[in-house]
């Protein structure tokens, strides 16, 4: 029907061409940020689905570090009892020695006064190894009580590692050790020695067993963290090759409508036609 004041062909094609400029601005907007979903009106559900993996891949990242946090402190604890050790088979040394009846009084006064000194230094290194600033051995320290490692994105992803008992029978050992005489005639400070040998490597091995666990836990951390990224990504990124050939489509779709909005608009000029 030709009429002067309904032009439905133009107002079609101005619908078309409204729609075509609207996805050619999607288009472009996707092109130039990289992301698919720019908004909540791109994807409602992915967005709220790509929220939920971004925390929980942020809170895996600083899980990470926790754990290698973790290990570091727990290094830190063994390398001191790794000395800790080392000066105890001296200290085992020294009273060996000075129970053979070869050696005088002067030997045995010069052995215990390294005997003494080997202890203080014992004394030194519980007291005075720390992590970040805070001890570890000394009352109060961290590896006193449980330390608790946060290992995950949810609070309840926790691991408590606890090697209090072991410490205690440590410092009774190290304490009793210290206490020892070698001078004496008939000193158990050999047995002393050996129980405290026993007992470093005891704090040691759980220390390690610990420091194990949190590597694994940062490992599988790591893989968890990897596939959440990529399922994030393919929700938020930009497909590149699909959004070009759609902007395309939208670039000629809009030069269509644009030339067939011209011709409609020309359709009321051919009722004049009629009237002459």
């Amino acid at each position: 029907m030709l009429s002067l004041h309904t032009n439905a062909a133009a107002l079609s094609t101005q619908n078309s061409l409204g729609g075509s400029q609207r996805a050619l601005s999607t288009s472009m907007t996707r092109l130039g940020t990289g992301f698919r979903v720019n908004s909540a009106m791109d994807d409602a559900a992915g967005l709220q689905i790509a929220t939920r993996l971004n925390a929980q891949s942020r809170g895996m990242a600083v899980a990470q570090r926790n754990t290698q946090n973790g290990i570091s402190m727990l290094q830190t604890a063994e390398g001191a009892l790794d000395e800790v050790s080392n000066i105890v088979l001296r200290m085992k040394d020294l009273a060996t020695e000075a129970a053979n009846g070869s050696s005088n009084a002067s030997d045995k006064t010069a052995m215990d006064a390294e005997f003494d000194e080997l202890g203080n230094e014992l004394t030194n290194i519980l007291s005075n190894t720390k992590f970040g600033g805070k001890a570890l051995f000394a009352a109060g320290g961290t590896l006193t009580a449980a330390a608790v490692f946060q290992i995950g994105s949810d609070a309840a992803e926790t691991f408590s590692f606890d090697a209090s008992a072991k410490l205690t029978t440590l410092d009774g050992a190290i304490t009793a050790l210290k206490a020892g005489d070698i001078t004496a005639a008939g000193n158990g400070t050999i047995t002393l020695a050996n129980t405290t040998l026993d007992a470093v490597g005891a704090m040691r091995s759980q220390l390690g067993a610990g420091a194990n666990r949190l590597d694994h836990v940062y490992n599988n951390l790591s893989n968890m963290r990897t596939n959440a990224d990529a399922a994030k990504g393919r929700i938020m990124d930009v497909d590149y090759a699909t959004e070009t050939s759609n902007m395309t489509t939208k670039q000629m779709l809009m030069q269509a409508g644009s030339a067939m909005l011209k011709q409609s608009n020309s359709m009321s000029g051919m009722v004049m036609s009629l009237l002459q």
